[in-house]
């Protein structure tokens, strides 16, 4: 590493800064200081993109050429244009109702510029000026303060007990100490003179030299990666592409099949291929896209309501569907805020309560550690803030410094009193060699030191420890015991200080004889607690079949015991590795650690690891879920199947990366997410069934007239989208808020390669929908054949037949009002579960049968749909038919537990 003369000389810059004018060229040359804005899609572009799905696709093909039909037409019939017409509203009326949800939840995403502050303090010509940030070129000198967020990567050329948290790179919350002196070559982010664009100033003041801006700088580097990872395609989105390109292929076949059976036998081409584009309408479900993008987008507001904001429809489902959670632990796990929680006298240990800064919580006997809180209080340079403009008790300054001072408040110090009755007349700073740092104090004609340090540094230079308020000698058997006792405080994953006192006539002179002749006061443990809700998370996480691993920048004993402490680690030996313990793995290595059931840590890593961490679970098949709040997490939140950001502390790189937010950064809320997400999946099932059969019964009429050589179609291609648009889509939409089954967090996660459509949804597509079709098939055969008319004598004017395609369409209406209860539950009655326990159900259903009969008896909607009005008696055989899907259903449900309670009789036996 360069000196700071040879950085001056190196950058073409001095102590006094730059000029004016070669500032605006290199700003010329260089370019501004931001970040280039996140690529987003225009809003036309993501409306276009609604027009490329599969199924939007066949209808647009469908409508195209069921227009050109008519043209071909001699003459022309006003049906096949009324078909053309309302196949292309379907899909008009889908593409909107996605782009509407998915561009209203995308535009909650907040910009990456501001993680940058907007001016900073600089030398320009020798004088200091505030410029905006924008304007920082390479060859700039800036000025730091402790509260300052860095502008630009900066090559330090002063410091003063100056130290920076790079949790928003490195993702370690401890501060780390910065100075001036030359380093030795080594990671980037490990230069000890060097302070990087995003991060904060904790204490102290510097001024740095900066030397990379934009995207040059280490922020830059990780929003490259970050842009360069691809996004992941998610399970759902993945299912319904699968289930898009069967069911067109389904309905093309079908067509194809049905238009050659129909043209040997004497209709001409243009009717026969009418008619089998009625075919593949029938087959395929033009409401499922706006009803799915509707579910999700009612899933996304039940997040909403629970503190997790998502901004992508599909990613409702897709933690639902995690297998794996990677998560962060500063800000995700815990507080983000150091709390002493132990102190240690020679007698004994007393607790700390109470969280963070707010000086609320109890000292367990504060009088007898009352002296040792106080000394480490005034060795302290920080402050604390009171709660202000919504925000809690804060610490300006040194967050460990605040956790001393939080403590002092607690055994009843006030520090204001406590430091006008000892002013402080000397400080000696914090030293990296020496490890600790000490003030002096005025206090009683003599001078006070207080000190406070690593427990080594400090025992060290101590000659006595206080027993009880009398000093007894530090002998090596103590010295020993106090050793012993910080690392068993240290293995317990907390920060431990040691405090000391000596009172001298003339004290601040000399370092040397001020920290030397100490007494030994005590040690005070802290850590950054985890937040309270987390282990309930993590339990409910753990039942659900879940495996949570820690991806974390801190120390491996700092990782281990929060692991602990939540939850998260349960057994005596978790495997724990280090960023350089993955450098030495290749691929199948990582393979082999990952594919470990055991509970995994993963400390001191880079954004690197990360990411490689992520792609070998993937490629193990597992689904991943990725939480974290800083911008190192950014490219692996990106790559994961689900990323995961937290909304209040989380940097705004890692926000636009993930696809949710948690408003209240609580883990708690990923666990609710993930038992939604659950319940989105079952529900996409729920009405998939529901859609799916009545398919089948819109098929089957079809099939069966053309086989028994009926020459006209019982339901004809408009009436299939009244049903599947007007009828069908409320239930659908009801069917998808149904709240989650109790049991939900008590199963595995599905499996990558489960389908959408397993073989328990198609089996059971097969059973209502078969029904459904012999109900409707039976009424329209028994009506036809009632009428006396002969098969060929039919027209699209005869009533007979014009009541016939009413009775069917009004069948398949009333069937699905009924198949929607019997779908709600899988195995229990929908009597036990409440007939009524779904009302916008029942209201839906209400509503689809109003439409029906608006359809049968309205004189302008008789002309458009070509149906006739029902009878009273016409309407009860209907609710007869109508009835066997909830009956059969019931029935099955009934021989399923039954057969279960035989097997677990069997077993017991």
């Amino acid at each position: 590493m360069l000196s700071v003369d040879e950085s001056f000389s190196a950058l073409r810059s001095s102590s006094s800064g730059l000029t004016s004018a070669t500032a605006r060229d290199r700003l010329n040359a260089y370019g501004p200081n931001v970040l280039p804005p996140p690529r987003r899609r225009s809003w036309w572009r993501q409306l276009a993109a609604q027009f490329t799905d599969l199924f939007a696709v066949v209808l647009m093909v469908a409508s195209t050429i069921t227009f050109l039909a008519y043209t071909l037409q001699q003459p022309r019939n006003p049906g096949t244009l009324q078909l053309a017409v309302a196949i292309a509203c379907v899909v008009v009326l889908n593409a909107c109702i996605g782009f509407a949800q998915e561009y209203s939840a995308e535009r909650t995403a907040q910009t990456l510029q501001a993680m940058v502050p907007h001016h900073c303090r600089v030398l320009r010509d020798g004088r200091p000026e505030e410029v905006p940030v924008q304007q920082l070129v390479p060859g700039d000198v800036v000025t730091l303060e402790a509260g300052d967020t860095v502008p630009a990567d900066c090559r330090l050329v002063e410091a003063h007990d100056f130290t920076v948290n790079n949790a928003a790179v490195t993702g370690e919350s401890d501060p780390v100490r910065r100075t001036s002196d030359v380093e030795t070559a080594g990671e980037p982010d490990q230069a000890g003179n060097r302070a990087f664009m995003g991060t904060d100033v904790v204490t102290g003041v510097a001024r740095g030299l900066v030397h990379a801006t934009g995207q040059e700088t280490e922020f830059g580097r990780i929003y490259r990666l970050t842009a360069a990872a691809p996004r992941q395609r998610t399970p759902l989105q993945q299912e319904v592409a699968w289930m898009a390109r069967r069911v067109a292929v389904t309905a093309l076949a079908v067509g194809l099949v049905l238009f050659a059976v129909r043209l040997p036998a004497g209709g001409d081409a243009v009717s026969s291929f009418v008619f089998a584009l009625g075919v593949m309408v029938a087959l395929v479900p033009e409401g499922l896209p706006a009803t799915l993008s509707v579910s999700l987008a009612l899933g996304v507001r039940r997040m909403a309501r629970h503190q997790a904001l998502v901004k992508k429809l599909v990613a409702v489902e897709a933690l639902g569907s995690a297998t794996v959670i990677c998560t962060d632990k500063t800000g995700t796990l815990t507080q983000a805020e150091m709390t002493v929680v132990r102190v240690w006298t020679w007698d004994r240990t007393r607790t700390v309560t109470g969280v963070g800064y707010d000086p609320a919580g109890e000292v367990d006997d504060p009088e007898a550690v009352r002296e040792l809180l106080r000394s480490a209080a005034l060795c302290c340079n920080a402050r604390l803030v009171p709660p202000a403009d919504g925000e809690g008790w804060r610490v300006l300054g040194d967050t460990t410094e605040g956790a001393l001072l939080a403590a002092a408040a607690k055994a009843g110090l006030d520090m204001a009193v406590e430091e006008r009755a000892a002013p402080r007349t000397a400080e000696h700073p914090f030293d990296p060699v020496r490890k600790l740092m000490s003030t002096v104090h005025q206090e009683g004609g003599r001078g006070t030191v207080c000190v406070k340090g690593a427990p080594a540094a400090v025992v060290s230079r101590c000659s006595h420890l206080d027993d009880g308020g009398e000093a007894a000698g530090l002998t090596a058997a103590r010295r020993e015991r106090v050793s012993d006792v910080a690392d068993r405080m240290a293995a317990q994953g907390l920060r431990v200080l040691a405090v000391a006192v000596s009172t001298r006539d003339h004290p601040g002179a000399d370092r040397d004889q001020d920290e030397s002749g100490l007494t030994l006061l005590g040690l005070e443990g802290m850590m950054d607690p985890p937040r309270r809700e987390v282990s309930d998370a993590v339990e409910a996480c753990h039942r659900a079949g879940i495996r949570i691993v820690m991806v974390t920048g801190d120390h491996p004993l700092t990782a281990e015991a929060v692991a602990r402490r939540v939850g998260i680690v349960r057994s005596s030996g978790p495997t724990v590795m280090t960023g350089p313990d993955l450098d030495s793995l290749d691929d199948a290595a990582l393979d082999r650690l990952v594919a470990r059931r055991g509970e995994l840590l993963l400390c001191r890593v880079s954004p690197e690891h990360k990411m490689r961490v992520v792609i070998a679970l993937q490629r193990r098949g597992e689904i991943v879920a990725v939480t974290g709040d800083g911008a190192n997490d950014a490219p692996a939140l990106k790559r994961a199947d689900i990323g995961v950001a937290m909304g209040a502390s989380g940097t705004d790189v890692a926000r636009e990366a993930a696809e949710m937010v948690l408003l209240d950064d609580s883990f708690r809320s990923i666990a609710v997410a993930v038992r939604l997400g659950r319940a989105v999946y079952q529900n996409i099932r729920k009405f998939l069934v529901y859609l799916f059969s009545h398919n089948i019964g819109e098929l089957a009429p079809i099939l069966a007239a053309t086989f028994a050589g009926f020459p006209l179609v019982p339901i004809t291609a408009v009436q299939v989208l009244a049903i599947d648009l007007g009828s069908d889509v409320l239930p659908a939409l009801a069917l998808g808020a149904e709240p989650p089954e109790s049991d939900v967090m008590n199963r595995p996660p599905r499996s990558r390669r489960e389908r959408l459509f397993s073989a328990d949804v198609v089996r059971r597509i097969l059973f209502l929908g078969g029904i459904q079709a012999l109900g409707v098939c039976a009424v329209f055969f028994w009506h036809v054949n009632a009428s006396g008319i002969a098969y060929g004598d039919f027209t699209t004017d005869t009533p007979a037949y014009r009541e016939a395609i009413t009775l069917v369409q009004a069948g398949i209406v009333v069937s699905q009002f009924f198949n929607a209860l019997a779908v709600r539950t899988e195995h229990e009655s929908v009597f036990t579960a409440g007939v009524l326990g779904n009302p916008r159900l029942v209201a839906a259903g209400i509503l689809g049968l109003a439409l029906m009969a608006a359809i049968s008896y309205v004189p302008f909607l008789q002309r458009v749909f070509h149906t006739a009005p029902l009878t009273m008696d016409q309407w009860l055989v209907l609710a007869a038919v109508g009835t066997l899907p909830l009956v059969c259903d019931e029935l099955r449900k009934l021989w399923v537990r039954r057969h279960r309670v035989s097997r677990a009789e069997g077993g017991d036996r």
